[in-house]
C-alpha cells in the first residue's frame, strides 16, 4: 500500500508491488495526488462541520423555550441523529458506485447509479414515516424522557419525520456529487440549509410562537429545500447525459444490498459509543461528565478525519473504475500519510490545549482533573485514528462492504470484551478510554491487512 518512497509504481495486474513497508512522506503539497485529495477534503470538511450546526441552531432557539423543550429537542435530536446515522450508506454507497463508473468513462450510467440511490432515498423515507408515526410515543419512552419532556418530545419526532425523506435525498445526492468528484456543491448546499434552517426557527419559534413544533418544520422544510436542491442537480445532469429518470429496480436491489453491509458497519460503530456512554454512565456523575466533553473532543477532530475518507471513497472508486490499481495504490499511500500526519498534528494540538480545555467545559475540580488524564490518551490516538479513518473510506470507495461488515463485528467484539473488564475490574474512566484505544488498533490492524492485500482491489465499473 505505501513503500519505500511515495512515487507512483506500475503494475499491469491487481498483486501487491514489491516494495517493503516503510512510509516516507513527500513535502506537502507536492506529491501528484495532493491536489485532488484536497479539491474533495476540504469541500467535504466544511460540510460535515455545517451538517451538525442543525441541531446546534435549534438547540439555541429552542432552549428559549424552557428546560423541559429543550430536554424533548434532546431526545429527539438523538433518536433522528440514529437514523442519519444508520442511513448514511446512502451517502457513502453511492459515491463508490458512482465514482467507479465515471472512473470507467461511463458518466451516462454514473448518472443512472445516482438516480437509483436517490428513489432508494425517497421509498425509504417513505417506509420510515409510516412505520415510525405509531412508534414514537415508544421511542420517546426507550430514551426515558420524564412525563414533562416526553410531549415535546413526542411532537418534535412526530413532525420530524416528515423531513425524514428529504433527509435521505441529502444524504444519497452528496454521495451522487462526490462520486462525480464535485465536492463543493455539497458544501454550498449544507451552507444555506443551515442558514435556512435557523432563519426558518427564529420566525416560527421566536415570532409566530409556534413552540417546538416550529423548530420542527423550520428544520423539516430546510431539509426538503435542501433535497429538492439535489434533485434539481441530478436530473439536469440526467438530461444532459441522457440517463432516465425512471426508477431501475435491479439498480434499487443493488444499491439496496450494498446498503445492508455498510448498515452492519456503521451499527458496530454505534455499539461501541453507546457501550463506551453506558460504562462511563455507571462509573458515576464526574466521569460521565469527563467522558462527554472528552467524546466531544474526540469528535471535532473526527471531522477531519472524515473529510480525508470521503475523499478516500471518490478517488479510490475512480481509479478502481478505470482499473488502474497502481493508480488506486498510490493515492491509497498519499491519503495514508495524510491522515497521519493530520493525527500527529492533532495530537499536538491537544497537548498544547490540555492545560486550558477542562476549564472550557466545566468549573467541577474532579472533573477537570479526570479529564487531564483522559485527554493524553486522546491525544496519543490521533495517529491510529487518521490511519483508520482513512482505510475505511478507500474501503468503502473500493466496494468493500462486506469485509467491513465483518471486520466492524470482530472489532465491535473485542472492544465489548475490554469494556466489560474494565466495568468489572471498576477501572475507571481512564482504562475505558484505554479499551477504546484497543478497539481503534483492532480496526486499524484489520483494516491495515486488508489495504496491503490485494482482495479490494477488483476493478470494472461495477463490483462483482
Amino acid at each position: 500500500m505505501w513503500g519505500k518512497d511515495s512515487r507512483p509504481f506500475r503494475c499491469t495486474c491487481v498483486g501487491r508491488p514489491r516494495i517493503p513497508w516503510r512510509l516516507v512522506p513527500v513535502l506537502p503539497f507536492r506529491h501528484q495526488h495532493d491536489r485532488e485529495i484536497l479539491r474533495l477534503a476540504v469541500p467535504a470538511f466544511g460540510a460535515l462541520i455545517a451538517e451538525p450546526m442543525f441541531l446546534l441552531a435549534d438547540t439555541a432557539i429552542v432552549g428559549r423555550l424552557g428546560t423541559r423543550p429543550l430536554g424533548g429537542l434532546g431526545v429527539a435530536g438523538q433518536a433522528l441523529t440514529t437514523v442519519v446515522n444508520l442511513c448514511v450508506f446512502l451517502a457513502y454507497g453511492t459515491t463508490a458506485a458512482v465514482a467507479r463508473q465515471i472512473g470507467a468513462g461511463r458518466t451516462r450510467d454514473a448518472v443512472r447509479q445516482g438516480v437509483d440511490g436517490l428513489w432508494l432515498a425517497l421509498t425509504l423515507g417513505a417506509v420510515l414515516i409510516a412505520a415510525g408515526w405509531p412508534l414514537v410515543p415508544g421511542i420517546v419512552h426507550l430514551f426515558g424522557a420524564s412525563p414533562g419532556v416526553t410531549p415535546y418530545a413526542v411532537t418534535y419526532l412526530r413532525i420530524s419525520l416528515f423531513g425524514v425523506p428529504g433527509m435521505l435525498v441529502v444524504l444519497a445526492g452528496t454521495g451522487v456529487l462526490r462520486g462525480l468528484q464535485d465536492a463543493v456543491t455539497p458544501l454550498v448546499v449544507a451552507v444555506a440549509m443551515f442558514v435556512g434552517n435557523g432563519v426558518l426557527n427564529g420566525v416560527f419559534v421566536l415570532v409566530l410562537g409556534w413552540g417546538i413544533a416550529g423548530s420542527a418544520w423550520g428544520t423539516v422544510l430546510a431539509q426538503t429545500a435542501g433535497a429538492a436542491a439535489y434533485l434539481v442537480a441530478v436530473a439536469r445532469g440526467a438530461r444532459r447525459h441522457g440517463a432516465p429518470l425512471r426508477p431501475d429496480l435491479a439498480g434499487l436491489r443493488s444499491a439496496a444490498t450494498a446498503g445492508v453491509a455498510l448498515v452492519v458497519r456503521t451499527a458496530t460503530l454505534r455499539v461501541v459509543l453507546v457501550v463506551a456512554t453506558a460504562v462511563a454512565t455507571r462509573m458515576g456523575d464526574v466521569e460521565i461528565a469527563a467522558h462527554q466533553v472528552a467524546t466531544q473532543v474526540w469528535s471535532l477532530l473526527s471531522f477531519a478525519m472524515d473529510a480525508i475518507a470521503i475523499a478516500g471513497q471518490a478517488i479510490t472508486g475512480r481509479y478502481l473504475g478505470a482499473s488502474d490499481v497502481a493508480g488506486a495504490r498510490a493515492a491509497t499511500r498519499r491519503m495514508v500519510e495524510w491522515g497521519i500526519g493530520c493525527g500527529v498534528l492533532f495530537a499536538v494540538l491537544v497537548i498544547a490545549a490540555r492545560p486550558v480545555l477542562p476549564g472550557l467545559f466545566t468549573t467541577d475540580p474532579q472533573v477537570r482533573a479526570l479529564l487531564m488524564s483522559v485527554l493524553w490518551i486522546v491525544a496519543a490516538a490521533q495517529p491510529l485514528a487518521g490511519l483508520v479513518f482513512v482505510l475505511d473510506g478507500v474501503l468503502i470507495g473500493a466496494g468493500d462492504q462486506r469485509y467491513l461488515a465483518v471486520a466492524g463485528l470482530l472489532t465491535m467484539v473485542a472492544y465489548l470484551v475490554a469494556a466489560y473488564a474494565v466495568h468489572v475490574m471498576d477501572g475507571g474512566l481512564v482504562a475505558l478510554w484505554l479499551a477504546f484505544c484497543v478497539w481503534m488498533l483492532a480496526r486499524g490492524v484489520t483494516l491495515g491487512v486488508r489495504a496491503y492485500g490485494d482482495a479490494w482491489l477488483v476493478t470494472g465499473a461495477v463490483r462483482r
